[in-house]
């Protein structure tokens, strides 16, 4: 038996007796995706978010067989055609990642968080950025959100136009 499941739009194929295995283990041992990072191992950080089905999710605490039949998207799978996504950008343009560490979760957290709330406001904004950063860029994360909001809600507004 094994498990399939689409990781960065690609198939995947595992066998069964990885069912156990965190997702976070495959990704950075098995897959070579280093940039989800291993944070604290019990859910609580946030560096090791990744999109389980468009929805952020901790990888640390997802079993391959949790995966079986559904779609993971990592940071390397985030920007699509060479193009980065909005919350990428904005996090260079703004600057936000001081040591880095957390940035990867940060940004997975930040892009599930605008698919769902497209136009969010300060409290739903930290409400949802439930991510650890042990540098405190907080302010810039929030900054970073909000372009990225507006590039995306503008971008929204051209195609319909």
């Amino acid at each position: 038996m094994t498990i399939e499941f689409l990781l960065n739009e690609h198939s995947v194929t595992v066998p069964d007796s990885d069912a156990d295995m965190p997702l976070l283990w495959y990704l950075r041992e098995r897959a070579d995706l280093k940039g989800t990072k291993f944070g604290c191992g019990i859910g609580q950080c946030g560096a090791c978010t990744v999109h389980f089905n468009n929805v952020a999710v901790r990888s640390c605490q997802l079993t391959l067989s949790r995966v079986k039949g559904n779609r993971i998207t990592t940071i390397e799978g985030l920007a699509k055609n060479g193009v980065l996504h909005p919350v990428q950008q904005a996090w260079l343009d703004i600057d936000v990642a001081q040591c880095g560490y957390c940035q990867a979760g940060q940004i997975m957290a930040a892009a599930a968080m605008l698919s769902a709330t497209p136009e969010p406001d300060d409290s739903q904004i930290e409400a949802h950025m439930s991510n650890l950063c042990r540098c405190g860029t907080y302010v810039r994360i929030r900054e970073a959100v909000r372009k990225a909001a507006a590039a995306m809600n503008a971008a929204k507004a051209t195609a319909v136009v």
